[in-house]
Parts: C-alpha cells; sequence; structure tokens
C-alpha cells in the first residue's frame, strides 16, 4: 500500500493552505405518496469526506514526483494519507489533477482526494 507522504513522494508534500473537505452522508431516500420520505443510512461508513488540495509553488522536479504518483495509481489504486483534520490515517483514491504551469519551474498542482473504504 503506497502513502502520500515526503517519504514516498521525495519531496514535501504538505498542501498549500487553499484546501477544503466536504463530508457526504450516505444515504437513501423512498418518497411515498403524499410527500412524506423516509431516510435511511447505508452501510457502516455513512460519511466519505473529499478533500480539495493545492500545492502551490512547486518546482518542476517535485511536480513530476506528485504528479508521477497519481499517474501511477490511474485513479484506481487507492493510498494512505494522513488527514489533517485528525491525523489519522486513511484510504483516498484521486481520479482527477490539474497542473498549471504558473511561471518558469513553478507550479500549482490542484487535485482532489476521495475517501475510500475497503480492507488492506
Amino acid at each position: 500500500m503506497a502513502t502520500f507522504d515526503d517519504l514516498t513522494i521525495g519531496c514535501v508534500t504538505a498542501a498549500s493552505y487553499s484546501a477544503s473537505v466536504s463530508e457526504t452522508p450516505d444515504i437513501r431516500i423512498t418518497q411515498f405518496g403524499d410527500g412524506y420520505q423516509q431516510r435511511n443510512t447505508m452501510g457502516m461508513n455513512t460519511r466519505r469526506k473529499k478533500w480539495s488540495l493545492s500545492f502551490d509553488n512547486r518546482t518542476n522536479a517535485d511536480r513530476d514526483k506528485i504528479v508521477g504518483f497519481l499517474q501511477a495509481r490511474n485513479g484506481k489504486e487507492s493510498f494512505d494519507w494522513i488527514d489533517p483534520t485528525t491525523t489519522d490515517v486513511r484510504k483516498y483514491v484521486c481520479e482527477k489533477w490539474n497542473v498549471d504551469m504558473t511561471s518558469f519551474n513553478n507550479n500549482t498542482i490542484s487535485m482532489e482526494f476521495k475517501q475510500v473504504f475497503e480492507s488492506s
């Protein structure tokens, strides 16, 4: 299992402070006549976190290391990442990322980490 961290990537992997997190409860809604609804949570893990991260002012070498890590997993293989709000290690996938080359040897990498629940 790969880990998105300084040691594995080979560069600083602390996100810039334009990071944001959202949580989405996993609920199923059954609609009945006259506007009545029944809402139920599904499964044991009912809330998933989604992180929007930005890695600003990264050199071309650091950009290549970070993007290479994501490309190697190709959006399907999960990796461990430390949730900065709890410092717990959790599993995530990254299905999309974007690189802005802001100037010579200066890049901003934006990505979205989605929490997944699976066995190790």
